[in-house]
């Protein structure tokens, strides 16, 4: 019997849980450690990195460069060149999605630079005004109610202006009237 007793011992020892390793410590919570401090740090990069300067480049801003205001830069870059600003009044656009039962009225004053700014603007006034009522007339009532619509559609019609007139000439937009009936 004594076989009998060895047999069970090692059943017993067989069947008795393995002692557990050391747990706890600053190695269990080392994992979650670093994906704390890592991922705000990777969020902030790829929202400063990657994002924002494909959202710019899609709504056409130009990125500063400087921390200190770039328009104020740009205009100590070419002290002979004066602001100018052309009126370009009454276009008149039917509201998309309305069937022709809305429309929106729009005056803007086009301000810009250069020695030719005035000139150049009366001679593209059909092409300048073309796309205005055709970048206004895709707009739905409900994307012209939203907050910061009037800046949205501002810096669509300085990318096309520009586009229209070649550089960078239109520097900024007005809106002298803005209504939707």
């Amino acid at each position: 019997m004594p076989e009998d007793d060895n047999k069970a011992e090692e059943a017993a020892e067989k069947a008795a849980p393995a002692p557990m390793p050391k747990s706890g410590g600053i190695g269990a919570w080392l994992p979650l450690i670093i994906t704390m401090l890592l991922m705000p740090a990777l969020a902030f990069g790829v929202a400063q990195y990657v994002i924002l300067p494909q959202l710019q480049k899609g709504l056409g801003i130009k990125a500063a460069s400087t921390s200190s205001g770039g328009s104020t830069e740009s205009k100590k870059e070419s002290p002979g060149a004066k602001q100018e600003s052309v009126l370009m009044s009454k276009m008149l656009v039917n509201v998309s999605g309305t069937m022709g039962a809305r429309y929106l009225l729009v005056s803007v004053s086009v301000e810009g630079t250069g020695s030719d700014f005035k000139q150049r603007m009366q001679d593209h006034d059909a092409q300048l005004r073309d796309m205005a009522c055709g970048s206004l007339s895709t707009k739905t009532l409900a994307d012209l109610e939203k907050p910061g619509a009037r800046n949205l559609i501002r810096t669509e019609l300085i990318t096309g202006f520009n586009n229209i007139l070649g550089d960078s000439v239109v520097q900024d937009i007005y809106f002298t009237e803005f209504a939707i009936q």
